[in-house]
Formats: structure tokens, C-alpha cells, sequence
């Protein structure tokens, strides 16, 4: 992962190259979608279709005009199309194969812009750490020393175009937290640049750690209060509001959905009521 400093070698592509690779969870592959150029792709081979389709169509219309039976039965298609003079099955045929070719090219296009727009966007933290890398520092949102000229040169300013081929494998609001605000230094892989980065595993081990401190908290510690309050009202009240800040945790910590987060919740009072209804609870002089 990595963060922003200031690099040193400045020879171009190869430097870039060098700069994506050197980043051990691969954080660095950032490139653009060209969400513009594949819309517009989509759009020229539905249109063509739609030719297709509408002459297809036309041609349908007056075989059956014609009372021709090939719509219905396809060994007479075949012997229209073997008859050079049969213009109508000639243009069919021609039609037919390109729907062919037309219609693989624009599933497989479809398929694959869908599988594309799943990908993340680039996190600010390696974003911004590339961006101030690849402009060689920047003042005043300046770059002070692009490491690429032409047109190539812009191709880190849309955020909106980016994507990321890998994202971190936890995507937990306090992972995202730790991971944007890491504070241990990193390690410089490469001398001659000024990259720095931290390992993913650290981050994970360092979540772990939290994780297992919460819910011993939130399970132990909350059992031991209960055991030594005997107010019933009280222990309601701790019940309820210790129910609510274990949902919190539970959004925080993890990347549980809203019903899993519900019902790892019902099932965490229902333990808690179950303990305060039982012979381990100390009777209320009430």
C-alpha cells in the first residue's frame, strides 16, 4: 500500500512501469475505464443489430406476403439459398451470418463491460499517492515534474474514469480507516524511488486485534456487569443499550450486510436476556 513521497527517477514509461509493479498488494494497477469510448462501443454494435434486425424483419414480412414456406420449413430456405438467382434468400443468408458474427461480438462485449463496471474505484489514499509521484510533487494542484508528456500526461486527473484492479480485501469501515491513516512507516522497496509501502497483512492482523478486544468487551464485560447488577430495570437498560452499540460494532468492524447485522443482534440480546433470566444472575432483593 502505498504512500505519498516524492520520487526520484524521472525516465518515463519504464519508471511507471516499475512504480505499479513494485507495490506488493498490487494497489498501484490503476488505469483508466474509458466508461465513454465502451458506451460508445455498445452503442454502434446495437445499432448495427438493429439494421439487422429491422431488415430481417422486412424480409420476413414479405416472404409471408409470398406465401413463402421457408418461414416455416428450413430445407426450403436452403434450397432458396441454393438458387444464385433467389436475390431475397441471397440478402437472407448474408444477413444471417453477419447477426451471427454481430450478435457474439456484442454478448461478449456486454458481458465484459459488466464484469468491468464491478471494479472499484482507486482508493484516495493510492490515488493521491500516485498522482503526487507521477507529477513529481505538485504546488497549488500544479504538477511540478510530470513523468510522462502528451496526451498521456492527463491520464490520472478523472477519478470518475479510474479503476482499480485490485482493491483491498477488507473493505470494512475501520479497515478503510487504519489502512488510510496507517502511522508505522512503510518500507522503501525501491531505492531509487520515494514510494513507501505497508503491508495489507499487517493492516488485517492489526483489525484482528481490535476485533477480538471489542467482543470480549462486549460479551465478558458485559456479562460480569450483569452479574453484579441486581436492579431489574437497570439490567434492561444495559441490555438495550450495549444490544445497540454491538450492531454499531458489528457495521464497523465487519463487512456484514443490514439482516446479518439485525440478526447477529437479536441473537446477541437474546443471549444477555437468557443469562439475566437465569440461575447465574444473583437473585434481586427486590
Amino acid at each position: 500500500m502505498a504512500e505519498a513521497q516524492k520520487g526520484i527517477r524521472r525516465d518515463g514509461y519504464p519508471a511507471v512501469a516499475k512504480w505499479i509493479a513494485q507495490d506488493p498488494d498490487h494497489e498501484g494497477f490503476i488505469f483508466r475505464r474509458f466508461n465513454r469510448l465502451c458506451a460508445r462501443n455498445l452503442l454502434n454494435l446495437q445499432s448495427q443489430l438493429i439494421s439487422i434486425e429491422t431488415e430481417l424483419d422486412a424480409l420476413d414480412e414479405d416472404a409471408w406476403k409470398r406465401k413463402d414456406t421457408s418461414l416455416k420449413r428450413w430445407e426450403t430456405y436452403e434450397q432458396n439459398v441454393e438458387n444464385s438467382n433467389n436475390e431475397l434468400a441471397q440478402r437472407q443468408k448474408e444477413l444471417y451470418k453477419n447477426m451471427e458474427v454481430k450478435i457474439k461480438e456484442y454478448q461478449e462485449a456486454m458481458l465484459l463491460q459488466s464484469s468491468f463496471a464491478e471494479l472499484d474505484k482507486p482508493r484516495n489514499r493510492a490515488l493521491s499517492s500516485y498522482r503526487y509521484w507521477f507529477d513529481g510533487g505538485n504546488k497549488n494542484g500544479i504538477a511540478l515534474n510530470p513523468i510522462l508528456e502528451g496526451r498521456a500526461k492527463a491520464m490520472l486527473d478523472s477519478k470518475e474514469d479510474l479503476a482499480a484492479l485490485r482493491s483491498p480485501a477488507d473493505k470494512d469501515p475501520l479497515s478503510r480507516f487504519i489502512q488510510d491513516y496507517w502511522i508505522f512507516p512503510g518500507q522503501k522497496l525501491d531505492p531509487r524511488g520515494g514510494s513507501a509501502h505497508f503491508r495489507e497483512r499487517h493492516v488485517s492482523l492489526l483489525v484482528l486485534l481490535i476485533n477480538l478486544l471489542v467482543a470480549g468487551l462486549l460479551l465478558v464485560g458485559v456479562i460480569i456487569w450483569l452479574y453484579f447488577e441486581e436492579t431489574p430495570v437497570k439490567r434492561l437498560i444495559i441490555i438495550s443499550v450495549f444490544t445497540g452499540i454491538f450492531g454499531l460494532s458489528i457495521g464497523i468492524l465487519t463487512n456484514a450486510r443490514r439482516a446479518e447485522i439485525f440478526g447477529a443482534s437479536a441473537a446477541y440480546a437474546a443471549v444477555l436476556m437468557v443469562f439475566v433470566s437465569g440461575d447465574l444472575a444473583p437473585k434481586s432483593t427486590s
